[in-house]
């Protein structure tokens, strides 16, 4: 898959016609601070095309992106840690969960973005839960590969997968693009 042609369509907080449309969703979701929208950037092969943030919790809303005239990305935003309060972390958490359960939305594939530094939180688990219960087929990035040793990166990737069950999980670094190809071919395959 080589994604030629992405651009920015909407940003939603709720109910949307975008959901039920008929075009393919695949979802973007993990904790602030992961790297979800620098990912996206990555795969997309644009540097300005999901807001990247210096602080976490910069996205608020799902955003999505129209990419290659087939398909769209949705970045959700971030759950878990973020430089908010907690009435507005309350309030992404309710979104995110609102769209993966509740709002009729049934995406191609849901990426989970996992940090391969932190390692699996206790959010990554609940959102694992969630995506299993609600039989959402999903896969795991391994993100930010760059910043851990070899040895610390196999230690990491046995937790993940142990974490994740039968989910394909990948490696991958939005800052040298190491692993591109094998998540492209994981998400849309």
């Amino acid at each position: 898959m080589e994604i030629t042609r992405s651009q920015f369509v909407k940003g939603i907080r709720g109910t949307d016609a975008i959901i039920e449309d008929g075009v393919p969703v695949y979802a973007f979701v993990g904790r602030s601070n992961v790297g979800k929208s620098s990912l996206i950037n990555a795969i997309t092969g644009r540097t300005d095309m999901a807001r990247v943030g210096k602080k976490p919790g910069k996205t608020t809303e799902i955003n999505f992106f129209f990419v290659n005239n087939a398909f769209y990305l949705a970045d959700l935003p971030g759950y878990g840690y973020a430089k908010a309060t907690p009435q507005e972390r309350a309030k992404l958490k309710k979104l995110i969960i609102w769209y993966l359960t509740y709002s009729g939305a049934k995406p191609k594939k849901v990426v989970l973005i996992l940090d391969c530094k932190v390692g699996v939180t206790d959010f990554d688990r609940d959102m694992i839960m969630i995506l299993n219960e609600e039989k959402h087929p999903y896969v795991i990035v391994a993100n930010k590969i760059d910043k851990i040793t070899q040895k610390e990166a196999s230690a990491q990737m046995a937790l993940m997968t142990e974490a994740a069950g039968n989910a394909p999980i990948t490696a991958f670094s939005s800052k040298t693009g190491k692993g591109k190809k094998q998540l492209l071919e994981m998400i849309f395959s």
